[in-house]
């Protein structure tokens, strides 16, 4: 991989590591890396000097689909060599981040709940019923999921998730994991400077990665985060007091939020839509255009849709759906985002489809998907729409 080494900022909230604890991490970060900088590429040729070779022989055309694509790669030494090791690079680092937080559970609650009063405020709700596309399967291959509690006031899968996404981003979406956020907030300042929201929402905040740019980035707001999960909302809250920035969280399905009509400025996801259903999203949409006041925005950042792709890219694209625990993944993907959002009560043509370029060292990040989870080449893709 190009680029420095760029190690995760500690924060009070973050579990500590012993030496060994620390050395697998690294070394799980640094398969990672080897498999996005040596095995990746080898995936093209493969494809081009045998698979496609082979498909063409058989039907007198090139692939033309997901499908088509995958009856000949998934037969390939090369494809099936990386795809297991890649799903066993993601139960590794899930491993890797759980062992220190196993070590210190309690103490690390313990240290969660000290952060209660001041600044900022956490509202639970342990009557939330949490959606079925959130139990029925650990996404992205978590143990447990964003929502299962071992212990009273537990943050495990908070504290989990925390170190799990440096360890999956490699250190590229920044020391604090916000390249999201601050990527989102950079392409509002600069495409629309006047827009100055006073209240702001992050809907699946999970731990306030992409919360936080929010507060530094327009602080005169009010911000916002809501998720379904305890345990995230309860870590997520004792690292911004951690880091002294005031976030308001709250345990809320963003399909129903108890929000008032019109209160907000500016509503934000980041990787949400993908890992709801399809009937979810369109509630989500729906929801966004009911909080927003009227020249409000909502900006979901995503993985890019399909539509475009080759039928190559679209495959390797799509190998979380199969091997990740993401089964909503190709839906999401192949979405009419213009007709979703019009459904949602926006106007027609409202939706806005873009690639803004990373706020975290443009130039260092990874021109190669891992499979689908992570973008490359130094850009996001957000869908966005102005009420």
């Amino acid at each position: 991989m190009s680029g420095s080494y760029v190690e995760q900022n500690h924060h009070d909230a973050l579990p500590k590591t012993s030496h060994d604890e620390c050395a697998r991490q690294h070394f799980v970060r640094s398969f990672k890396e080897h498999l996005v900088a040596s095995i990746h590429p080898g995936l093209k040729t493969a494809y081009e000097k045998r698979a496609k070779i082979s498909f063409q022989k058989q039907h007198g055309r090139d692939p033309s689909d997901i499908k088509e694509v995958a009856s000949v790669m998934k037969h390939d030494p090369h494809y099936q060599a990386w795809s297991s090791l890649l799903r066993t690079s993601q139960e590794m680092m899930w491993s890797a981040a759980q062992i220190p937080v196993e070590r210190s559970l309690r103490e690390l609650a313990k240290n969660a709940a000290k952060s209660e009063g001041g600044q900022g405020t956490l509202r639970l709700n342990g009557d939330l019923k949490i959606p079925d596309y959130h139990t029925a399967v650990d996404i992205h291959c978590q143990p447990g999921g964003y929502h299962t509690e071992y212990i009273a006031d537990d943050v495990a899968q908070g504290a989990i998730y925390d170190r799990a996404v440096y360890l999956y981003a490699m250190g590229q979406m920044g020391p604090d994991n916000a390249d999201m956020g601050d990527s989102t907030v950079s392409w509002l300042q600069s495409q629309h400077p006047d827009f100055k929201p006073q209240r702001i929402l992050d809907m699946g905040c999970s731990v306030g990665h992409s919360t936080l740019p929010y507060v530094t980035g327009f602080p005169e707001a009010e911000v916002h985060g809501i998720d379904v999960g305890a345990p995230m909302l309860r870590y997520a809250h004792a690292r911004a007091k951690s880091k002294d920035l005031e976030v308001h969280f709250s345990q809320q399905n963003a399909e129903q939020t108890d929000f008032e009509d019109e209160s907000f400025d500016l509503v934000v996801s980041h990787i949400l839509l993908h890992e709801t259903s399809a009937v979810a999203i369109k509630n989500v949409i729906k929801e966004c255009h009911r909080l927003l006041k009227p020249g409000g925005w909502m900006v979901h950042v995503e993985t890019p849709p399909y539509e475009g792709m080759s039928p190559f890219d679209t495959f390797l694209f799509d190998w979380d759906s199969e091997n990740n625990n993401e089964p909503f993944w190709r839906r999401s993907h192949e979405l009419d985002l213009q007709a979703l959002a019009q459904h949602g009560g926006f106007t027609e043509h409202a939706a806005v489809q873009v690639m803004a370029p990373s706020a975290y060292q443009e130039t260092q990040r990874s021109m190669t998907f891992q499979g689908g989870d992570f973008g490359g080449g130094g850009v996001w893709f957000l869908y966005a729409c102005q009420k």
